[in-house]
């Protein structure tokens, strides 16, 4: 562990005489162990409160202020056939028996790690709808902005804003989840998820949303 600035000077200098003036170099020279040691403290001290990395996001999920993102389960293709209608299911990309497959399984999971039950929130769009519903963790509410915005990225910007306002005044006082697209993941999360990926995240004082950790599924 690193005491003070000075004992960080002296071993910045054994490891780059340029890095800056040290003060007394120490009379016995740290070891290389010692050396990366006491720059992942000072790493970790400068980062104030910060997830460890053994940290289990399962864990984080299940204490207040947190929620996860879902993003849909495996629907082949790519976007949806030009004239879709959200009210529509038959013109849209939908959950393939796979995809179905999937959604049962992530509420088992869900249930295998001590959430029963959740606040459940979805896009509108039938993918996530059926993704939500088939993971059995209470009822299903619809969310327009949790829609993609994947086809007219002009509305990106104001979505994301009001969702994170919405999120803000959200009651996250139990498990929280999600479901949605990608690019909303990517969005609120920096995280580009695979099909019924989770990721775990929670909202921070001041609004600010972290990312706890990331649950991939099969």
């Amino acid at each position: 562990m690193i005491g003070n600035n000075a004992g960080v000077e002296d071993l910045l200098g054994w490891i780059n005489p340029l890095a800056g003036p040290c003060r007394t170099r120490p009379a016995t020279r740290p070891s290389r162990r010692a050396i990366v040691a006491a720059l992942l403290a000072l790493t970790v001290t400068a980062g104030g409160r910060r997830a460890s990395a053994g940290s289990d996001p399962w864990a984080a999920l299940r204490l207040p202020g947190s929620f996860a993102l879902i993003r849909h389960a495996t629907a082949p293709g790519t976007n949806d056939p030009s004239g879709f209608r959200l009210e529509d299911c038959a013109t849209q990309r939908n959950l393939s028996a796979e995809g179905r497959a999937q959604a049962v399984r992530i509420g088992d999971l869900f249930r295998a790690n001590s959430i029963a039950e959740a606040g459940v929130y979805s896009s509108q769009w039938c993918r996530c709808l059926d993704t939500a519903r088939l993971m059995k963790l209470g009822e299903v509410r619809p969310q327009p902005l949790l829609n993609s915005f994947f086809q007219d990225r002009s509305r990106e910007a104001g979505q994301i804003e009001a969702l994170r306002r919405w999120i803000a005044e959200l009651d996250l006082a139990k498990p929280t989840v999600f479901v949605t697209h990608q690019v909303v993941v990517t969005a609120i999360s920096q995280v580009f998820p695979g099909s019924g990926e989770i990721v775990v995240m929670q909202r921070m004082p001041g609004g600010q949303l972290s990312v706890q950790g990331r649950l991939p599924t099969a």
